[in-house]
């Protein structure tokens, strides 16, 4: 694609809704061609003047999407796609020098978190975790343990915990470390990790960032081309988990809408969570855009635009009221997974299954593109439901 005709100040908004720019040089066509080959013409001397030798290193496709990446975390540092965000933030984990440290949140996604405490010391890697809001416990860590990466999730998931990106960055970077974060949930919408201060971002780009419930993605995006992002780059190569051409094709769609759906979903979150707060049914709302939630503060100076949309509930009569609010809802659809224009909800607790550190009467929320008004209505039903049984 030849995107020679944007202004190099245009914004990523801009960038991002034109799918990087440009059009076909040969067919004029606005949207590029998907190139499916898996190998590429060797030159008469023997190189690859075009760049590309084997798809499982690079797709023409793959890096139109990282380039996208790129733009919207405002950096210049090197974007890698991967067929999944546990692939990428893996790769990541083992691009670090070993034996590696790393200190987590003691609440972030469930399955990576696993990984960290049941696969990361088969590897070489050992993990803290601790309680990001509590200074003194990360200062704590970070001179007892002095970990290689410190890795934190924001708004974390499924509680919705805040992390200041800045406060947690200076600290790292002060006792050698790096900082990861993961920002599927805030998207380069409504936060930028590596403005910041993080080193580098992850994406599970299966949910906002391409929107649609039709892709399987990850991503790593870096502030600089270092040795970090040199090495989870072979990694890449050497592993091959990176992005088929067709889905990253479907995420470059996703992304030219990021910012019109992130914008209307993290408002119809905030809606749905004013409305639910002090409900005779709700126990609480777990949202960081209601002011008196824990790390509100926080997420207003670090998040722009909204709060994101994803907020949880704890119903009133524990696990078997959380089970059949879920049940009786028409417009919601009980699924895993997050940030389609689907609105999505589970019984969170249920999932993870034993261990888990979640709450059993909570029901975790992602908004969609609904009217608001139809989805307060469902729930109200199925909350009125369960009281009736």
């Amino acid at each position: 694609m030849d995107n020679s005709h944007l202004p190099p100040d245009a914004s990523a908004e801009t960038f991002a809704a034109q799918g990087g720019g440009g059009h076909d040089p040969e067919t004029g066509a606005v949207l590029p061609a998907v190139q499916f080959a898996t190998t590429y013409l060797r030159d008469p001397d023997n190189a690859y003047s075009s760049g590309y030798s084997y798809r499982r290193d690079d797709n023409p496709n793959v890096r139109q999407a990282e380039a996208v990446l790129r733009r919207l975390e405002g950096t210049d540092g090197p974007a890698l796609l991967y067929s999944s965000g546990m692939s990428a933030a893996i790769s990541l984990f083992l691009a670090l020098p070993l034996p590696a440290r790393i200190l987590a949140p003691e609440v972030m996604y469930w399955g990576l978190r696993q990984w960290l405490k049941l696969d990361g010391p088969r590897h070489g890697i050992t993990t803290t975790f601790v309680d990001f809001a509590d200074p003194d416990a990360v200062a704590a860590a970070l001179t007892q343990d002095r970990p290689n990466l410190v890795w934190i999730e924001t708004p974390g998931n499924p509680m919705w915990n805040i992390t200041d990106i800045r406060s947690v960055a200076a600290q790292a970077h002060a006792a050698g470390a790096l900082l990861a974060c993961d920002s599927t949930v805030a998207t380069p919408v409504h936060t930028r990790p590596l403005v910041l201060g993080a080193d580098v971002v992850m994406h599970s780009v299966s949910k906002y960032l391409n929107g649609h419930s039709d892709v399987i993605a990850g991503a790593l995006v870096f502030a600089e081309d270092g040795p970090l992002a040199q090495e989870a780059a072979r990694n890449r190569r050497a592993m091959g988990p990176n992005l088929s051409p067709m889905e990253a094709m479907l995420l470059l769609r996703g992304m030219r809408t990021l910012h019109l759906r992130v914008r209307h979903q993290s408002a119809a979150a905030l809606i749905v969570a004013q409305h639910f707060e002090g409900h005779a049914r709700v126990e609480e709302v777990l949202y960081p855009g209601l002011p008196g939630r824990a790390g509100h503060n926080v997420a207003a100076s670090q998040m722009t635009g909204g709060f994101g949309g994803m907020l949880s509930i704890r119903v009133k009569g524990g696990a078997a009221a959380a089970i059949s609010v879920a049940a009786h809802t028409k417009v919601w659809t009980r699924a895993t997974s997050l940030g389609g224009v689907e609105s999505l909800l589970e019984h969170r607790a249920s999932i993870e299954g034993e261990g888990t550190p979640v709450p059993d009467d909570l029901l975790r929320l992602s908004v969609g593109l609904e009217d608001v008004d139809d989805l307060i209505a469902d729930l109200e039903q199925a909350l009125d439901a369960f009281a009736h049984v």
